[in-house]
């Protein structure tokens, strides 16, 4: 039975305390620092609710709402008229909403106990004191630039804006002869490293992790370094950038390896950090992350002083601990939580799950919840299980597989995370199970789900499905699994089965295991020890859970490997991935 109720509220507080609220006039001065995404929905919900109100949003660019998220695909051609990353004007948001929008203006200082701020015309230089009833912070985040030498470069950028934009692209040759180097494989370095690709341009992507992506688990990004090698890449996972130099209008970034790259423009995509400046000058609260502390309807330590975006911090939804989460729909909805509070409605914000998607070339990447590394520091228990079918009916033609990776509690069955990569349906599967997980339900309750199905789009068992019955099973007792690792401490009472067939058997395999093909495990029972425990495994998983329950009813001790000899390739990090559904019916044609 589907399960309805949803996840427990955030207290009033994180630290037990609730703000003063001073009484909001009738119709209130609303101040809003900062646009794009949580200032702007803060203003435009503000003025839904209240006709009478007067709202001023500052912002200290020129652009007050953009699309930040698209602009690596301008800078590709992707997306080639600009004027469409704007999302509003200020004369867009007057004519419309009547708010009063104030580019090239900064909030300089912000006076709590007078309830006043003070603005300075980026152009002019002149300041005003302006009083509010109500305060809106949505500074973002700034872009990270480490400390190493010649990082101030001319040629050096970082990308958070629409000047950022623009500088990239006036630096970026003509004769697309120059390399581009992007420092930081995150979701924009990829993204960028895509993009200046679609150019013509010759790519460097340095990562000091050993793997792309580092929110991912290590063998999910595998197929994601593949493309990138595949799309002529130049990838360096495991180093860092150390100094950048130049001399004779020639750029060089120096590895820590030794080894030198020379190139014409650098973007240094290293991660962001909340913009509290404004925030702690005024003694506003900040979280144990560095984020303005707020609680979970958007309110500051000052009274009638909110904060929204990607400067608070918020919980993250599985452990509910404190989180910096940036993304752009959690500070659409701040903002829009924001505005309802201070116009009396009692609106909260229901944590982070930090659901995120990263298109690479041909294949997709996306996720929401923990990953394995992040649940494995925070202690929690849990367990993993990987599913790889078809993102639509194997039989119409386009199929391609999805790797699907599920996370989820060992006793309950409760949702943690999910992980997926492929180059279709990546993204519907991921909301599925986020919303899955937002609305609190467990593995069984996937197995149920009803999803849209007709060869073009789906099969009639989904990849949604797939994962809570493969989850539901080890839940249930149904299976037992082994992983990876095991391999490096096998012992004599052990022994390793590959169920494939003998050809599948003969192109690869994991060292020292013996070939029983599923389909012949029948006949060939009395061929195994039943005084070793027998590890099997198939090519993705699907046989070999079906060997495995064969095996145990027949009075053997067996575990399944999930994933199969896919997942040992990718935990390998050796084996090249290239995506392949497994059939319902394998042919054996070699013995």
């Amino acid at each position: 039975m589907i399960k309805t109720s949803s996840p427990e509220p955030l207290p009033s507080h994180p630290n037990g305390w609730n703000p003063e609220r001073r009484p909001m006039p009738s119709s209130p001065r609303i101040l809003i620092v900062g646009g794009v995404a949580g200032g702007a929905s803060a203003a435009a919900r503000a003025r839904r609710l209240a006709e009478g109100a007067s709202i001023v949003l500052f912002e200290r660019g020129p652009y007050v709402s953009f699309a930040n998220c698209g602009l690596p695909y301008h800078i590709g051609g992707v997306i080639e008229d600009r004027s469409k990353l704007l999302v509003q004007t200020p004369e867009s948001l007057y004519a419309r909403f009547d708010i009063d929008v104030r580019v090239n203006t900064e909030v300089v200082a912000i006076d709590p106990g007078a309830q006043t701020v003070v603005v300075r015309n980026l152009k002019t230089g002149r300041e005003t004191t302006e009083p509010y009833d109500a305060l809106v912070l949505s500074p973002g985040a700034e872009a990270i630039r480490p400390g190493i030498p010649g990082a101030d470069g001319e040629r050096i950028f970082t990308l958070r804006n629409m000047g950022d934009m623009d500088a990239i692209l006036a630096a970026v040759p003509k004769d697309g002869t120059g390399r581009a180097l992007v420092v930081g494989a995150g979701f924009i370095g990829l993204e960028l490293a895509e993009q200046f690709r679609l150019r013509g341009l010759p790519v460097t992507l340095v990562e000091k992790l050993p793997h792309v992506l580092g929110p991912a688990d290590p063998e999910m990004t595998i197929p994601l370094q593949e493309e990138l090698v595949r799309q002529g890449v130049d990838l360096r996972l495991g180093r860092s950038v150390t100094a950048f130099t130049e001399a004779g209008g020639v750029l060089e970034a120096m590895l820590d390896d030794g080894g030198r790259i020379p190139c014409a423009l650098a973007v240094l995509s290293v991660g962001v950090r909340p913009d509290t400046r404004l925030a702690r000058a005024a003694g506003l609260a900040i979280g144990v992350t560095g984020g303005i502390l707020v609680d979970d309807r958007m309110r500051t330590s000052a009274p009638n002083i909110f904060a929204v975006g990607d400067a608070v911090e918020v919980r993250e939804f599985v452990s509910g601990e404190p989180a910096l989460i940036p993304l752009a729909g959690p500070a659409n909805r701040q903002g829009r939580i924001a505005a309802e509070v201070i116009l009396g409605r009692d609106s909260r914000y229901k944590a982070s799950q930090g659901t995120a998607i990263c298109k690479v070339f041909d294949l997709a990447f996306a996720m929401t919840g923990l990953s394995e590394a992040m649940l494995e520091r925070k202690g929690l228990a849990y367990r993993r299980t990987y599913v790889q079918p078809a993102d639509h009916a194997t039989y119409y033609p386009g199929a391609s597989p999805i790797m699907l990776k599920l996370l989820f509690e060992p006793g309950e069955g409760r949702i943690l995370g999910a992980q997926a990569v492929g180059a279709g349906g990546v993204d519907k599967r991921i909301d599925v199970i986020a919303v899955a997980q937002r609305a609190g339900l467990t593995v069984f309750d996937l197995e149920d789900l009803e999803l849209c199905y007709a060869p073009p789009f789906g099969s009639a068992k989904d990849a949604v499905n797939m994962a809570g019955f493969v989850a539901a099973n080890v839940v249930r007792g149904d299976v037992a699994l082994w992983e990876p690792e095991e391999l490096a401490c096998l012992t004599d009472a052990q022994m390793l089965v590959d169920v494939r067939t003998f050809q599948e058997n003969a192109l690869g395999t994991i060292p020292g295991a013996v070939c029983a093909p599923v389909d012949e495990l029948r006949d060939r029972l009395e061929d195994l020890p039943r005084d070793k425990e027998l590890l099997v495994f198939c090519q993705v998983g699907l046989r070999g859970y079906v060997a495995a329950r064969l095996l145990a009813q027949h009075g053997f001790k067996v575990r399944n490997l999930s994933g199969g000899y896919r997942r040992f390739g990718l935990w390998k990090g050796t084996q090249p991935v290239a995506l392949a559904c497994e059939p319902a019916i394998v042919p054996e044609d070699a013995k």
